[in-house]
């Protein structure tokens, strides 16, 4: 059953990182259903759902985003039952997700100065790998990727003379030209100097084959334990804002879907926000 929720999910063109987490909790699930009933969980019920809300909310007292990660994996799980024919109804309602008051706050917490200082430590460190590592993290930076796009970046889809990038994007399985500047062309072509591979993938691993999520992930560790890859994309978005782009511009560039995603990077920043209070 999990590999045939796995595929399920994968047609329905959910992100490997969001099928994985999904996945665990509805494993969650089944395990306190197990536990609390002595059964194999085989259907979802509403009862129980509804007995599961409040076990994670009084007992466990998890935070209202964890209980709609949750519900949401519980959702998806439902609507795979109902199309494998094991389940006809539908058991978790939108009314049972948790409200949230969104933060005002601008998410990003980076100065230009903090993610040139991240780069150049990065360019002039001792790893083998630093000129391919410094043009990961410059494309992150000044484009405002997605960890997933840049794994999934072709060196077809790369374009230095007009300036642009084509960028396909499975969380939404749509595809978007961004336009990027000349820092991150000449990274890219001193990359594009180094790089030994006939593989189609613009950035490729230490075996040679296409370069994998966690492994993006790592090298931001092993250089930082501030900088992360989706706090980048908090800066490319608000940096972008600052040096005159428009919001529907940057939401093309980000990818985003709803205007109302980009239009938080108008908001000050949390720091901003801590020296006001400051001054009450």
């Amino acid at each position: 059953m999990p590999d045939q929720f796995k595929n399920y999910l994968r047609e329905e063109s959910v992100s490997s990182n969001t099928i994985d987490s999904y996945i665990n909790h509805v494993k969650l699930y089944k395990k306190w259903y197990t536990e609390s009933t002595g059964d194999d969980c085989i259907k979802l019920f509403r009862v129980n759902v509804l007995d599961y809300i409040s076990y994670m909310k009084n007992l466990k007292k998890y935070r209202a985003s964890t209980i709609n990660a949750k519900l949401s994996a519980l959702d998806k799980y439902n609507r795979f039952l109902i199309e494998q024919g094991i389940q006809t109804d539908a058991v978790v309602s939108k009314k049972d997700y948790m409200k949230i008051q969104g933060s005002i706050a601008n998410p990003n917490d980076f100065e230009k100065s903090d993610v040139e200082a991240f780069r150049q430590k990065i360019l002039t460190s001792n790893d083998k790998y630093a000129i391919r590592n410094h043009a990961i993290v410059t494309i992150m930076a000044y484009a405002g990727l997605r960890v997933s796009e840049v794994c999934e970046l072709e060196l077809l889809d790369i374009d230095l003379t007009a300036k642009q990038i084509l960028v396909r994007s499975g969380k939404e399985d749509k595809e978007r030209y961004i336009y990027i500047n000349d820092v991150i062309v000449n990274s890219l072509r001193e990359y594009l100097k180094v790089r030994c591979s006939e593989q189609p993938y613009l950035f490729v691993s230490r075996k040679g084959g296409a370069l994998r999520r966690r492994s993006i992930e790592k090298m931001f560790e092993s250089f930082s334990d501030k900088i992360t890859p989706h706090k980048l994309r908090h800066f490319f978005c608000s940096h972008a804002l600052e040096s005159g782009y428009q919001l529907h511009e940057v939401a093309n560039q980000a990818g985003h879907q709803d205007i109302r995603t980009t239009m938080r990077y108008e908001h000050p920043s949390t720091k901003a926000m801590r020296e006001k209070a400051n001054n009450l």
